[in-house]
């Protein structure tokens, strides 16, 4: 039976004509934008991670305000390139979607062609992005009222504390790291999704930062690489079900310690798809792989600078 066991949220959307745990992390070897006073941003609640895992691992939730009202909880996704807002959301802003206006979002898993809605103004942090339009999608996933890409958040500093439960959105003052933390650097697909360099089980991978995964998911190259230096471990047949709706067949292992510089993940699980998604990225013939929030939630403490193109990263303590 086929488990359905990860969802991820990215969006790429164009215009048509109307009509996702691993149990140890440990250190290896030795817009239109209107410029205001800076604010930090703190979920209204202990809850800024969705706990859609049994271990509470879930996605990112931000709180951002539209025209004045909310704050509604979007899901923060880094692999996301148009933010969108669930029909719940518009019922509580008082909206309309636009159905004359449709667009054809192209999600990890498929595409489908959806309406969009246009607000005046999307607040979030020290960003107040004016003019906007964003898709309407069925399900955020997570109970969360949207998803919100970091495209508007160009030269910002995204600093998630798992262990205080707590995201702050600042304008980037180009600060190094704070004492106690790992810098990887980060480069960018499509000139906003960050990806760092990875190793896994003596292969170099892409790692693609996607915090609207919940589960971290393998291309077919990095599964081929992987099986011709080891035996399948632990496998197992899951799926995965995209933003559009759309069902990608997979199958999961166990997968060999992944190293990011000097981090080194172990006992974590890859779900190895030929996803749409790495198909739109160029990404299908070299190994490549969606770090999702299983991996990401397990740190401490994430900075995710797109000034200094850094992800800055602090270890739990054990």
């Amino acid at each position: 039976m086929l488990a359905i066991a990860a969802v991820s949220t990215v969006l790429v959307a164009q215009q048509t004509p109307p009509i996702a745990p691993p149990t140890s992390v440990a250190p290896s070897a030795p817009l239109e934008e209107v410029k205001r006073e800076e604010v930090k941003v703190t979920a209204p609640e202990p809850r800024y991670v969705a706990p859609t895992l049994r271990d509470r691992i879930g996605r990112i939730w931000a709180p951002v305000t539209i025209d004045g009202k909310g704050p509604l909880r979007l899901v923060l996704d880094t692999g996301a390139s148009r933010s969108a807002l669930t029909p719940a959301a518009l019922t509580k802003l008082g909206i309309q979607p636009d159905l004359d206006r449709m667009v054809l979002l192209r999600g990890t898993t498929g595409s489908a062609r959806v309406p969009t809605v246009r607000v005046g103004q999307v607040e979030i942090g020290d960003l107040l992005a004016e003019r906007q339009t964003m898709v309407v999608v069925d399900d955020a996933f997570g109970g969360a009222d949207g998803v919100l890409a970091t495209t508007a958040l160009r030269d910002r500093r995204i600093l998630a504390d798992f262990r205080r439960d707590r995201i702050e959105i600042t304008r980037s003052n180009g600060e190094r790291a704070p004492p106690g933390f790992t810098t990887l650097r980060i480069k960018l697909l499509d000139q906003h999704v960050p990806w760092v360099e990875a190793m896994v089980g003596g292969v170099r991978v892409k790692a693609v930062i996607d915090t609207g995964a919940q589960s971290t998911i393998g291309n077919l190259a990095l599964r081929d690489a992987l099986l011709a230096k080891r035996r399948e471990v632990d496998a197992r047949e899951e799926g995965v079900i995209g933003v559009t709706g759309d069902l990608q067949e997979g199958r999961s292992m166990a997968a060999p310690a992944i190293q990011l510089e000097k981090i080194m993940v172990r006992r974590a699980r890859i779900n190895f798809v030929d996803l749409h998604i790495f198909q739109r990225w160029q990404l299908r013939d070299e190994p490549a792989m969606l770090l999702g929030m299983d991996v990401i939630g397990v740190l401490d403490t994430v900075i995710l600078d797109y000034r200094r193109r850094e992800l800055q990263v602090r270890l739990v303590d054990r």
